[in-house]
């Protein structure tokens, strides 16, 4: 089984380069042009997963969400929030039905 703190290693990392300022880093790069930019790539990361999967392509697949992942964990970082906030989330849900935790959010349970 792969090592899931890699999304950790990833945040600390986008952490660190959005702090350094660097005109070298995409991250920065992403960061410096806002959150319409980041939301951009996303979108673009999305639509790219959706073709991959579409051609049935599974090596392909899995390049496009680490790409759409990563985009993610910046814009987290934008907000300052960390993957532990999803992962936080995710596991508030766990157990529960998709559609009764749709509705609650609904009703505001």
């Amino acid at each position: 089984m792969t090592d899931s703190s890699i999304l950790h290693r990833l945040a600390e990392t986008i952490e660190a380069r959005k702090n350094t300022g660097s005109s070298n880093s995409y991250v920065v790069k992403l960061l410096t042009n806002g959150q319409d930019k980041i939301l951009k790539k996303i979108a673009e990361e999305a639509a790219e997963t959706i073709m991959a999967s579409k051609d049935g392509n599974t090596a392909h697949v899995v390049y496009e969400i680490a790409d759409l992942w990563f985009h993610c964990l910046v814009l987290l970082a934008h907000h300052g929030l960390k993957p532990e906030d999803v992962l936080h989330e995710l596991e508030r849900r766990e157990g529960i039905s998709g559609i009764e935790e749709k509705l609650s959010r609904k009703t505001g349970q």
